[in-house]
């Protein structure tokens, strides 16, 4: 088995444009593998030059390997079972701000350099009224970014055609717009002038994004037998799920010098970046927080198993079809083809999803995810999403603990004071008085949810179904 670096394996030098900060499994499964494709495919022809965002990180190990690795994408495609391993060779080198920030500011002397991408985690983009532009690195994300972006302004004596295009990928919604203001916080901290906010202003474009690939990361069962079909020591393999989604908000001119989408990518350059998150939110976090304890109070644990199943499977398909997805404002055409490659999500042959993870803190998920799919159902219809209402009841039934039909322990999680209203809820054993307390907490829904027209009678009413006669025949019932 031979090393893997340049020496054994082929890599290709091209132009160093792309900045990368953040090394960690989702940019390589995601990003790079972008990247990948669009040199492959395309006349982008770029590399990467990964920051290390924190003190400590993986760039040694990605150096000993001369940026190279292989992404191994598991899961199903229109139909087709995909276990594919791919070399990404577009990382020409790593380095840490920390251990050479001179090396780090030098980047931005760079001519070509064209793009920054970032994914440093939600807790990334904050601003630190701490930092210093002497500090030798800001402690921040965007303090080294703005250290960065200034001296590259300074160098090039504020020159509009060397302005960077900026796509934050953290998970955070409108992440672009964060992403800004922080810059603009550390620009008046640190009276870097008109003139730089100016040249930021005009000749940089920092535009949110939407990201979507579950990246499990490093195969650890599975390492060996890889490294054997690869015949390379690869000990950078990070394993992702075969469908991608990359929403930018950003105009036609940037999609012409990132032209991911004329590489047959699903990466999308859109006006708005809202609706798409709208979109995610409700056809793939939405179905995951209903399904969940619907499906293990019928019994059947992995989420893969509740799609495959002759009855949970048609709830979550009533779920998705025919009440969340007449909420939603996109083509319809283009919210079932997200609805399908969804449902190819879950039913990924490779992932053992269970839904007990999934039911952590569901009540908070269940106000962000389906209350608003559900009020809006009522506005456009008239009448209630009798699926989402049940998988309300679920949840509450859930939430009372003890033991599953057939002795499996049910052990819920939420914020303490939730689980002490429920456990006392519970205690007092009436199911109205039940209802009508949980849908007035305020602190969970941020309104009163007894407002809304028969929601507490068709809560109530589920749940007295769920404990006569179980979940199994409820579900029946319902889907027909």
């Amino acid at each position: 088995m031979k090393a893997l670096n340049s020496k054994n394996a082929p890599k290709a030098i091209r132009p160093e444009r792309i900045i990368q900060f953040g090394e960690g499994n989702f940019l390589r499964a995601f990003v790079d593998w972008i990247i990948s494709n669009m040199n492959e495919k395309t006349d982008f022809n770029s590399s990467v030059v990964v920051v290390q965002p924190i003190e400590k990180g993986m760039i040694d190990a990605l150096n000993a390997q001369d940026g190279l690795y292989h992404v191994n994408l598991q899961g199903l495609s229109n139909g087709e079972v995909i276990n594919s391993l791919r070399m990404i060779d577009v990382i020409s080198r790593a380095l840490s701000p920390y251990q050479d920030f001179d090396a780090f500011l030098s980047l931005a002397e760079q001519p070509e350099m064209r793009f920054v991408i970032s994914n440093t985690t939600e807790a990334g983009i904050n601003f630190d009224p701490s930092c210093k532009l002497d500090d030798a690195p800001a402690s921040s994300y965007p303090g080294k970014l703005t250290q960065l972006l200034y001296h590259r302004f300074k160098h090039f004596a504020g020159d509009p055609a060397k302005g960077l295009i900026i796509f934050p990928c953290e998970l955070i919604f409108l992440n672009g717009h964060k992403l800004k203001e922080t810059i603009y916080q550390y620009i008046e901290l640190w009276n870097l002038g008109e003139e730089f906010k100016a040249w930021f202003e005009s000749a940089c474009g920092v535009y949110a994004t939407l990201v979507d690939r579950i990246v499990p990361g490093f195969p650890r069962k599975e390492i060996e037998q890889i490294k054997a079909k690869l015949d390379y020591d690869d000990n950078m393999v990070v394993q992702g799920e075969a469908f991608h989604l990359w929403v930018i908000e950003a105009p036609e001119s940037v999609a012409e010098e990132f032209p991911a989408n004329k590489a047959g990518l699903n990466v999308l350059f859109v006006p708005s970046e809202e609706p798409y998150h709208e979109r995610k939110v409700t056809l793939l976090n939405g179905p995951h927080t209903v399904l969940s304890p619907v499906a293990f109070l019928a019994g059947v644990d992995i989420v893969r198993d509740a799609c495959q199943h002759e009855v949970i499977g048609k709830f979550i398909h009533r779920v998705m079809f025919d009440e969340l997805m007449e909420t939603l404002n996109l083509p319809k055409a283009e919210l079932q083809k997200f609805a399908e490659d969804v449902l190819e999500r879950f039913n990924n042959p490779f992932v053992d999803h269970q839904v007990t993870s999934i039911m952590l803190n569901s009540f908070p998920k269940y106000a962000t995810r389906d209350l608003p799919g559900l009020k809006e159902y009522l506005k456009r219809k008239g009448t209630l999403p009798e699926g989402l209402v049940l998988g309300l009841a679920a949840i509450m039934v859930y939430y009372r603990g003890g033991k599953r039909a057939d002795g499996v322990e049910i052990i819920p999680n939420d914020a303490p004071e939730i689980m002490a209203l429920l456990t006392q809820l519970w205690s007092e054993g009436s199911v109205e008085n039940l209802v009508e307390r949980v849908l007035g907490t305020t602190s969970i829904w941020g309104e009163d949810l007894n407002s809304i027209p028969l929601l507490a009678e068709r809560v109530a009413y589920y749940i007295d179904k769920i404990q006569n006669q179980g979940m199994l025949q409820t579900v029946k019932e319902l889907v027909g």
